[in-house]
């Protein structure tokens, strides 16, 4: 199978939110020899870039942007799933809390940033959308988690990123956790301006900050 061939098709395919056809694309890849790896990074991540990125410019609307990244999930449980019986790496580097934060229902993105930090050795534990700032409080502890990353794709949910990090602050472990940001409407500017510990403008960049923050010594 030819390779830029199954790019374009299943680019497509996610971007018009074709889950079936995503699937059966994405195992024709694997049953080929593509590492899962290379369906994230050649495939995955730019194709759910450009339809946040989209989203963003009005380009295209909220029911179309959900059903890419339904699309998006499904085939990230299958590389995982590829993942797992091919024995990747399972020892942990550190435990990382991801959400949205509340208000925002939105899942793109988020997806991508969980299997690259996963296939980089770490653990990650997916609290899903609309995440209240007591909830990423409650799973840090419960996972004695190293880092909590706070996703927002809507300015609308800024403020909640800037709630969750005061309410980590108000109870007194503030120093016990490294809390980022990242998601289409975030910028470095607002992470220093909320007291964020990193920002991440993409699933890359997030995998690259998480490992620069747990190299530094731990507070714990």
């Amino acid at each position: 199978m030819n390779p830029e061939s199954v790019k374009q098709e299943l680019s497509e395919a996610l971007r018009n939110g074709l889950t079936a056809e995503a699937e059966q694309l994405t195992q024709q890849a694997l049953d080929n020899g593509m590492d899962p790896l290379e369906i994230v990074q050649r495939i995955l991540v730019p194709t759910l870039t450009d339809v946040g990125q989209r989203f963003q410019n009005f380009e295209i609307y909220l029911p179309e942007l959900m059903m890419a990244g339904e699309s998006a999930e499904r085939v990230t449980a299958l590389l995982e799933e590829t993942m797992l019986k091919a024995g990747r790496p399972t020892v942990s580097f550190g435990t990382i809390i991801l959400g949205q934060v509340e208000g925002d229902i939105h899942d793109i993105g988020r997806n991508i940033v969980s299997i690259l930090l996963k296939s980089h050795g770490f653990k990650v534990i997916d609290l899903g959308r609309d995440v209240a700032a007591s909830a990423f409080l409650d799973a840090a502890h419960k996972e004695k988690a190293d880092i909590i990353g706070l996703s927002a794709l809507m300015t609308t949910a800024l403020p909640a990123q800037r709630r969750t990090i005061h309410l980590f602050d108000e109870v007194g472990v503030r120093n016990q956790f490294k809390l980022i940001i990242g998601g289409g409407a975030t910028t470095q500017g607002w992470a220093d301006e909320i007291g964020a510990d990193g920002y991440a403008p993409d699933a890359a960049s997030a995998v690259d900050l998480c490992k620069k923050l747990l190299d530094q010594p731990s507070p714990k």
